[in-house]
């Protein structure tokens, strides 16, 4: 095999492994959104993603976790590879491989009812479960994980000369944080939260995927394609 095939073939696996993180993202949002929209008593303003995993659907849910935590291990297996060193690091695919196992531990841990969804359980249970606690350690991450992160990478691209990456990574951490600790004082009844706590989520997860979506496209934009080099 020529070091021209060699390199083609290795360009081809880390252009597919960084595309699974690229859709991840989205993917995950385009599924809860619309499985949320067919739940008669599930309110997506109030009640959180993971209570889609309750019911008789719950497996819709579980698989969206499974699926989008198994593209982000793709990714970060894919960034290992990349050339960028600002994302190539061990920041990043520690990062993408963190948030792909919190998204397998998601659907492996159903939450507990909250904001009285399943209809007729109460607004908050009288016992969190076992599986309750260890949704809640795989959530960590995400909520936690990915805004640290961003927040590193801000520093990283403002001493690198990247303005506008550190403050989107700046803006993304910060708001992610704020986010979620409204939230999540809004799924403990806080009676001006309760009702859009799972917006509030909603805000979080949009904009911490969404985050990771754009790192996953600038990585794979600077991964020569085979294409691009037969079409010369």
């Amino acid at each position: 095999m020529t070091p021209m095939v060699t390199a083609d073939a290795t360009n081809s696996s880390t252009h597919g492994l960084l595309c699974c993180s690229t859709i991840a993202g989205p993917l995950f949002v385009t599924v809860f959104v619309a499985e949320g929209a067919q739940r008669p008593d599930y309110k997506p303003l109030r009640h959180p993603v993971s209570s889609l995993a309750l019911g008789s659907r719950g497996w819709v849910q579980v698989a969206n976790f499974a699926v989008a935590g198994t593209l982000y291990l793709a990714g970060a297996a894919g960034l290992n590879r990349t050339r960028d060193p600002l994302l190539g690091a061990r920041l990043g695919p520690t990062l993408f491989s963190a948030v792909g196992l919190g998204l397998l531990g998601s659907a492996a841990f159903r939450t507990d009812p909250v904001s009285g969804y399943p209809p007729g359980t109460p607004d908050t249970p009288a016992e969190q479960s076992t599986n309750m606690t260890l949704h809640g350690i795989a959530a960590l991450p995400i909520f936690v994980g990915i805004p640290a992160a961003a927040l590193a990478y801000a520093r990283r691209f403002h001493r690198s000369g990247n303005p506008t990456w550190a403050l989107y990574s700046a803006a993304t951490g910060v708001s992610m944080l704020t986010t979620m600790g409204l939230a999540g004082a809004g799924f403990n009844q806080a009676p001006r939260l309760v009702n859009s706590a799972g917006l509030l989520q909603r805000a979080a997860i949009v904009t911490g995927f969404g985050w990771l979506t754009a790192l996953s496209a600038r990585a794979l934009r600077r991964v020569p394609h085979p294409s691009e080099r037969s079409a010369t």
